[in-house]
């Protein structure tokens, strides 16, 4: 299967558990901005539990729990981050922000119960032994906690208001808590599930993670607006330092190249089996959203 059908397969199949899992909550309006907030995207983080899983022999009616699971931690992150306290974006994916649609009270309420529907996701029998489960749910907690996520996105807010711009390498360790750890996670997910050695797929991913930030910055000076389906240039406009500003366009692509090549080398042991997830590395960096 090309990368293109398994990415749009991968998203179908996501989509289907996450519909499942929402099925029979309640009709109010939380409910149905959870179901706004988690529809669309790349959906590339499930993808990767996915594809991952796949190349070590796992099926996918097995690991769409966990790939259903990081999609809809992933839509929290969003939910929460556009909100005026956090980015104050009134845009994502073309489409008014949660928090426009409805109000702040059930932006916050609908992100704070995608997070938990992760975690429930995660506790699906289908996924395999009760150690299984919790390596995942362990993993996922981290990832998206004060040692991940949550710690890269207050690296970003803090970032703001310091007194001088972040220097290269605090801003790679920013992205890689802020974008990178769900990246990594996602990756590993599939070595979990399959009890196998997830480090090569950990390092493949560290490496992904960071060529699709630089990417991110890079679409943000170059990038088209409609085509995005959000507003750009605002790092630019409030003088925060980025990949982009501190390598210059031609360096930072250099840079991101470089990673696509370095996450591919990660994953030779696997040899042909290894080819969506290669393409994946690749689509980081040549992607117009």
């Amino acid at each position: 299967m090309s990368f293109d059908a398994a990415l749009g397969r991968a998203a179908g199949l996501v989509q289907a558990r996450l519909d499942l899992a929402m099925a029979g909550m309640a009709d109010v309006p939380v409910v149905h901005a959870m179901r706004y907030a988690a529809q669309g995207g790349k959906r590339l983080r499930g993808f990767l539990v996915l594809e991952s899983a796949a190349m070590l022999g796992v099926a996918p009616d097995r690991a769409v729990h966990a790939a259903a699971a990081v999609e809809a931690l992933h839509a929290y992150s969003l939910i929460h981050d556009d909100l005026p306290c956090m980015d104050d974006d009134d845009l994502r994916r073309g489409l008014p922000t949660v928090h426009v649609k409805w109000d702040e009270a059930v932006a916050v309420l609908a992100g704070d119960a995608l997070q938990t529907l992760a975690f429930q996701l995660l506790c699906d029998p289908g996924l395999g032994s009760g150690d299984v489960r919790i390596a995942l749910v362990d993993g996922l907690a981290r990832a998206s906690g004060a040692g991940g996520m949550v710690l890269g996105q207050a690296l970003d807010i803090a970032a703001e208001t310091a007194a001088e711009p972040l220097s290269l390498d605090q801003i790679t360790e920013l992205q890689a808590g802020k974008t990178g750890a769900l990246i990594r996670w996602s990756a590993e997910a599939g070595a979990v599930i399959a009890g196998a050695d997830p480090a090569p797929l950990s390092a493949y991913a560290q490496a992904l993670g960071l060529a699709f930030q630089i990417a991110d910055d890079i679409l943000d000076v170059t990038g088209d607006a409609a085509a995005m389906g959000k507003r750009l240039h605002k790092d630019a406009a409030a003088g925060k330092a980025t990949f982009v500003s501190l390598l210059g366009l031609s360096g930072a692509r250099a840079r991101a190249t470089a990673l696509v090549d370095e996450a591919e080398g990660h994953l030779r042991p696997y040899g042909a089996a290894a080819g969506n997830l290669i393409a994946a590395a690749r689509f980081a960096i040549t992607r117009q959203s």
